[in-house]
């Protein structure tokens, strides 16, 4: 796979792991505006990262979270969680 590759699940995983960490927060501070403001601006960038991981590698995540190309590539490995 070309570097990109790595470094786009790279970038994905970054912003994933900051919404994971604001989660846990505003489960604790549900009025904290400057949190949820920040969950949303991150919310937006993972979905932008990972349409644009997708247009150029494939699908990430399966059960109708991502199209599939014609032909069905769901069977074009690596898939991201095997790398």
């Amino acid at each position: 796979m070309p570097p990109e590759y790595y470094k786009q699940l790279e970038d994905i995983q970054a912003v994933d792991f900051v919404l994971v960490e604001l989660t846990l927060y505003l489960d604790t501070h549900p009025n904290d505006w400057d949190a949820i403001e920040q969950f949303n601006h991150y919310a937006k960038k993972s979905k932008a990262l990972k349409s644009e991981f997708e247009k150029q590698f494939g699908p990430l995540m399966q059960y109708g979270r991502s199209y599939s190309n014609y032909p069905w590539d769901w069977n074009d490995t690596p898939w991201p969680w095997q790398v």
